[in-house]
């Protein structure tokens, strides 16, 4: 056998060594994870794109107290650890308080069925205030009814975000689907909803909602309605009417709780002026509040 031949032989065996060794030893380290598809909240072909039972639907500050109550060991523990969970992924911090909590978690040992499936929990908001375009979410309770099998306390968490004022997900694949498994997420659509909800700051929100106005010759009849549409109870402020620049009336405004409002009502306001083209009323507030744009309203002559 004649060098070449040898030499071809050793290279030949040596490519299918090399070979072997690609296929059964690979050098590099290569993980796979599991794909759940679309976590989103609704379905790319979903009708519907609401997620909160009532728009825009948040407690008044994003620090929410909580107390837990006669509840056992693991699902105060799932409940707590939902409680940080989402408050790593949001803004929202959640602290534990002994009394006059925001949201009471409580458990129960009797058994709930609905549609022949077992529930795992309950959760809500129990005291909602309209106020604006905000619906404040004052207090709620979440029941948890059985411990959790998954690695992530997702029956809590689920009950959670429905405390917060989220419907159910049609998604199978999202934590808020009503069938609870392991591998259900929370989307990244109700986190940025939750962050953008909770970005605003909390302040008080003096609007003048309603005025009517009559006159009687030189004699002014008007009637005021002055809300807050805030998500805190507002300070002392004033009131003011002008008519054609002139002020003729200065009203105090005692503190109005949120989503609570109160109707002034003048009679007989003497004007100076003749001929008055054009009526003024201002709220005065030294407090921040969410808009100083609806604290005027002008009338004109039909």
């Amino acid at each position: 056998m004649g060098w070449k031949t040898f030499l071809g032989s050793v290279f030949f065996l040596f490519v299918i060594i090399s070979i072997g060794v690609y296929w059964f030893f690979p050098f590099d380290e290569i993980d796979f994870v599991k794909s759940n598809g679309n976590t989103n909240f609704t379905l790319p072909d979903s009708t519907s794109n609401k997620m909160q039972f009532y728009e825009n639907m948040r407690f008044p500050e994003p620090k929410i107290s909580y107390k837990i109550d006669n509840c056992p060991i693991k699902r105060k523990y799932d409940m707590i650890e939902a409680f940080s969970i989402l408050s790593n992924k949001t803004i929202l911090n959640f602290y534990e308080v002994a009394s006059n909590e925001e949201i009471t978690v409580y458990c129960e040992e009797q058994q709930k069925y609905s549609e022949g499936l077992f529930i795992a929990g309950e959760g809500g908001p129990t005291n909602i205030t309209s106020s604006g375009e905000f619906n404040t979410i004052t207090h709620g309770k979440i029941l948890l009814l059985k411990d959790s099998d998954c690695t992530s306390p997702n029956i809590a968490i689920h009950e959670l975000l429905h405390v917060l004022g989220f419907e159910h997900s049609q998604n199978k694949n999202n934590i808020l689907y009503n069938i609870s498994k392991c591998d259900q997420e929370i989307s990244t659509d109700i986190i940025e909803l939750l962050n953008k909800l909770y970005s605003i700051n909390s302040y008080a929100d003096l609007a003048l909602e309603d005025v009517t106005a009559k006159m009687n010759g030189r004699y002014l009849d008007t009637n005021v309605s002055v809300r807050n549409n805030g998500f805190k109870d507002s300070e002392k402020a004033k009131l003011f009417i002008y008519a054609d620049g002139e002020l003729i009336k200065e009203m105090e405004i005692m503190p109005l709780s949120t989503g609570y409002g109160r109707i002034f009502t003048f009679s007989n306001i003497l004007i100076n002026q003749f001929d008055v083209k054009e009526l003024e009323y201002s709220i005065d507030a030294d407090f921040s509040e969410l808009d100083k744009k609806n604290n005027k309203i002008k009338l004109e002559i039909k």
